[in-house]
């Protein structure tokens, strides 16, 4: 078992994850008022992969990642479509499943819907006000910012230079600017709401986040609690703050946060109509493009989103099939290979840094090409596990059956023919048969879809 550490954001410092007992780890997953576009995908790749890694080198680790299914957004967008906003959030909660589960990764261990989980909101809501840490104000519970000691620990800021972001309307009802909603009253329009000592209403985002954590992960501190860079402030500072007023004890040990991907230096926002969804980006370039783009930078870096990167990552997953169908997964790794598997496992130990990592992949691609390195098919094959790209070494030997071609032919006859609606009926055929379509510049090819 390596000693295996995480820059800790909240003091900066190296953490070396404690391999004792259970090791939780906590990631907020999308607010599902629209499909997920591939900045979403980023946390989702990130910790799934980090839990698998932990695994591997013997660590009990549960993985939970929940889904926000109560929030103003889905209210907003349900009314714009005309559809109830319990149906809206239900058929991105399944898209979202969808979408994430083309990329071969599994699922976490767990999942948790904010709509499964009012009770235990509740409850900790009941906590904080009973406390003295919130209070009750027509029909809504705000938290206490100045009644908590620390606040602003995490994003380094002085709470004066703070804004909660959550609109003039709650002003009026506040104690203090900087107060945060726990629960929100019932308003007129909201066709969603649960009953509570407050009356009928929702609970709060924030307070969503750490009644879920605290119930998949359970007691507190939980080794490490990931997200988004942009959660730092205000979602991540709140949860601290009402979290350990409740329990008198840390949320999490260990505070991680990937990086934004970004366009012209701008983050990637479905709010700012900056979108590349998921599902696209996997029509497109294919499941372990994806995968492979979104390990190339570290987490904590921003990533470069564009025609130019996706198009290098179908690349060199091209190269890393093509090597693997050439030289199989048979066989020992002997000892280069070996010392490979093992520079790539620390690179992943020492912060996860996977770009490190997979210079030592291509690395071993590189020698085997010009000298015998026994057993590097299965050191690569293991080194790619890790990476969430077994699926190029399981499919390294089983090329597109005889009918997949085929109908990719017909496809390509289609697009020639500039009859879309058969061209997309054809590709909805060869991914019942497990197969994605690339468009590239060389033509149409079929790459194996990891949960074929």
């Amino acid at each position: 078992m390596r000693e295996v550490s995480i820059r800790d954001t909240m003091s900066g410092d190296r953490r070396v994850i404690d391999p004792t007992g259970q090791v939780g780890i906590y990631a907020c997953g999308p607010t599902v008022y629209s499909r997920i576009h591939i900045g979403n995908a980023r946390p989702f790749v990130v910790f799934s992969l980090l839990s698998r890694f932990l695994k591997s080198e013997g660590y009990d680790t549960r993985l939970a990642i929940n889904v926000t299914d109560i929030n103003d957004k889905i209210y907003t967008a349900a009314a714009e479509r005309g559809i109830p906003s319990s149906e809206l959030a239900e058929e991105m909660t399944r898209a979202y499943f969808e979408d994430t589960g083309r990329l071969g990764l599994g699922r976490p261990d767990a999942e948790p819907l904010a709509t499964e989980m009012v009770k235990p909101i509740v409850e900790l809501i009941e906590t904080l006000v009973d406390d003295g840490h919130a209070y009750e104000s027509g029909g809504d519970v705000y938290f206490s910012v100045r009644g908590f000691d620390g606040y602003g620990k995490l994003s380094h800021r002085s709470p004066d230079d703070m804004e909660q972001g959550e609109g003039d309307d709650a002003g009026s009802l506040k104690r203090d600017r900087l107060d945060f909603a726990l629960w929100k009253t019932h308003k007129e329009g909201e066709d969603t709401f649960w009953e509570s000592p407050w009356g009928r209403g929702r609970p709060g985002w924030h307070i969503e986040c750490s009644a879920m954590a605290e119930a998949e992960l359970g007691e507190l501190p939980f080794a490490i609690h990931g997200g988004g860079s942009d959660l730092v402030f205000p979602h991540h500072e709140n949860e601290i703050a009402q979290s350990e007023a409740a329990r008198g004890k840390p949320l999490a040990k260990v505070w991680m946060h990937n990086g934004m991907i970004e366009t012209d230096a701008t983050k990637m926002s479905k709010s700012d109509g900056n979108i590349f969804q998921l599902s696209e980006a996997i029509d497109t370039y294919g499941a372990e493009a994806v995968v492979s783009y979104l390990v190339s930078g570290h987490y904590r870096q921003p990533l470069a989103f564009g025609e130019g990167p996706l198009e290098e990552a179908v690349a060199r997953v091209d190269r890393l099939r093509n090597f693997l169908r050439e030289h199989g997964t048979e066989g020992t790794p002997g000892d280069v290979a070996a010392a490979a598997v093992e520079r790539f496992r620390d690179a992943l130990a020492d912060d996860f840094n996977t770009p490190r990592a997979m210079v030592e992949v291509f690395d071993l691609v590189r020698r085997a090409n010009q000298e015998e390195v026994p057993g590097a098919g299965a050191a690569l094959a293991e080194m790619l596990g890790l990476v969430g790209l077994e699926s190029l070494a399981e499919d390294s030997s089983d090329g597109p059956p005889q009918e997949a071609l085929d109908l990719l032919a017909d496809r390509v006859r289609a697009r020639a023919d500039r009859d879309f609606e058969k061209a997309d009926r054809l590709r909805d055929e060869l991914m019942a048969l497990g197969w994605d379509v690339r468009d590239g510049s060389e033509g149409a090819t079929l790459i194996s879809r990891p949960d074929r």
